[in-house]
């Protein structure tokens, strides 16, 4: 990221149409913080998934597991 920039929270609209691609439950967008994703909000679940570059990773195997 360069220096002075920050990061751009997603789309209201899109973040309203997107779901875990494991169990679809919603997700939260924790895009504006330093390492930005979207985490899962279903109780057995809670990947998080990565934005790159404004675009959200929906990929199983490209999510962090919850701690």
């Amino acid at each position: 990221m360069l220096e002075g920039t920050h990061p751009m929270a997603l789309e209201a609209g899109l973040l309203e149409i997107l779901a875990c691609p494991a169990c679809h439950s919603p997700l939260d967008d924790r895009s504006a913080a330093d390492s930005p994703e979207l985490v899962c909000t279903g109780d057995d679940c809670g990947l998080a998934y990565p934005v790159r570059d404004g675009i959200p990773v929906l990929l199983v195997d490209e999510a962090r597991r919850p701690a």
